[in-house]
């Protein structure tokens, strides 16, 4: 289990905590408000995917539950959707990670030298997997200690220093409080993307039944301990109007809490073991879920091949394609951070939807059998988490909802090529009650399934679909 909350804290607390604050800093105080809510959602959803990874077992996450719950399409549109949440999400990741690097070097911000950062921030991480998954495991444990120690004494110690004239108003933005919420609560999601990873890389932790739903809900747990009593200390320690133009909020913080700059360089360093913990585990779950679709032949088969027991051209391709989005959001988006941020929590919120959606449906015809008060108390949870995952929508803005739902779409000529090459049209074959039959070793056959009027490619989806065990 260790691994696993790691993975979880890891890929959660990247570089994307270390700016949030500035970002935050537009709409003020009311921010942290929304941060707490977001933080009541995050843990409904913590539940909600514990419960399904003992439900529906296996890597793949969200990919698998939409899959099981609603069919194939919905199983591709959430691949999909989360694939594009994971690279787009290392660009953001990036783009906030070079904004410590440039504390120490490039402090100008030259575009050109943040791009060739940036490439290297994007890079290392896919060298690291691509030599195997052991040593990504180990850099995950490694850098998860490192950067949470920093950042719990900013959430404890750092609370001290706090002054009440650098919050600024409460409302900054000018806006109505109930739209200032909701904006910044779209930021503010972008903090604990990855909570789900554990459920992702199922596959690949030790007895995942029990170890994957402890891992997710204590890993979020410890994030939203650490990531809110962080911002309040940065709010409170630097003045609001110095936190706007900050690319660097917690070096910031630290600066103005010791005098000088060595402590700020500290926390600087922190972030970018931080940053680079987390772009491994993105570069690893970037590539996880396409993988576990591909097995199914409902992403390319290339995702599916492996080397050295990783998916090497998953990670490969989608590290070019958060190279190409940075290069293009440094030139062409004035606030490349926020722009990014709301892009990905867009695409993350399809799947945390589907997820959500899975499991009601499922406690709704299949989990009568319940004690009612679980049933009542699971059907809460799993109702807070859908509610939760629309006002998330809602609060991301036109720009994001424009260029993510054209995304998304793009996914639709590639799930009509994988179709046709599987020669189907429509959902898989539904077998009738009394059509399969098993014939037994004692007939003089060897055991196999036999569906009349099916050929091969239907029965591997049945196969596929059921399991073997099943009839």
């Amino acid at each position: 289990m260790p691994t696993a909350t790691a993975l979880v804290v890891g890929t959660v607390i990247g570089t994307g905590v270390f700016a949030l604050p500035s970002a935050l800093a537009a709409y003020g105080p009311i921010s942290l408000v929304a941060f707490v809510l977001i933080t009541i959602g995050a843990l409904a959803l913590a539940l909600t995917f514990g419960a399904l990874s003992k439900r529906v077992p296996g890597s793949g996450g969200p990919y698998v539950y939409a899959r099981d719950a609603f069919g194939d399409f919905a199983g591709f549109l959430n691949a999909w959707s989360y694939w594009i949440t994971a690279w787009a999400g290392n660009a953001a990741i990036v783009v906030a990670w070079v904004g410590y690097v440039e504390v120490f070097w490039n402090s100008g911000h030259a575009k050109a030298w943040s791009i060739a950062i940036a490439m290297l921030g994007l890079w290392i991480p896919a060298v690291v997997n691509l030599s195997g998954v052991r040593n990504s495991g180990v850099f995950q444990v490694v850098t998860t200690v490192l950067k949470f120690i920093p950042l719990l004494f900013m959430a404890t110690i750092g609370l001290l220093f706090i002054k009440s004239h650098n919050f600024g108003p409460f409302n900054a933005g000018g806006t109505s409080a109930g739209g200032a919420i909701s904006a910044a609560a779209a930021i503010a999601l972008f903090s604990y993307l990855g909570i789900e990873t554990a459920s992702v890389a199922a596959g690949r932790v030790r007895s995942p039944g029990r170890n994957v739903a402890r891992a997710t809900v204590l890993g979020t747990i410890a994030c939203a301990l650490v990531y809110i009593l962080g911002t309040v200390t940065v709010f409170g320690t630097v003045s609001n109007a110095a936190l706007r133009k900050s690319t660097a909020p917690f070096t910031d913080s630290a600066n103005a809490i010791f005098g000088g700059q060595w402590a700020g360089k500290t926390v600087a360093i922190a972030a970018i073991i931080s940053g680079l913990g987390a772009l491994i585990g993105w570069t690893l779950i970037v590539a996880e879920m396409p993988m576990a679709a591909a097995r199914d032949r409902l992403f390319p088969a290339a995702f599916a091949r492996t080397r050295r027991g990783v998916p090497a051209f998953g990670i490969i391709s989608s590290t070019v394609l958060a190279t190409v989005l940075t290069v293009v959001s440094y030139t062409q988006f004035d606030k490349v951070f926020t722009t990014l941020v709301l892009l990905s929590v867009l695409t993350a919120v399809i799947p945390y939807l589907f997820s959500a959606a899975a499991q009601l449906y499922w406690l709704l015809t299949r989990g009568r059998d319940a004690h009612w008060a679980h049933l009542i108390r699971d059907c809460g949870v799993s109702g807070l988490a859908l509610v939760f995952t629309f006002w998330s929508l809602a609060g991301s803005g036109y720009q994001a909802v424009y260029y993510g739902l054209f995304c998304l779409l793009l996914g639709l000529p590639v799930y009509i090529w994988l179709k046709v090459g599987r020669d189907e049209y429509g959902e898989s074959t539904v077998i009738p009650v009394g059509t399969v039959e098993l014939l037994p070793a004692s007939s003089g056959a060897s055991p196999h399934l036999t569906i009349p009027g099916e050929g091969p490619a239907q029965l591997a989806t049945v196969v596929s679909e059921h399991g073997p065990d099943k009839s």
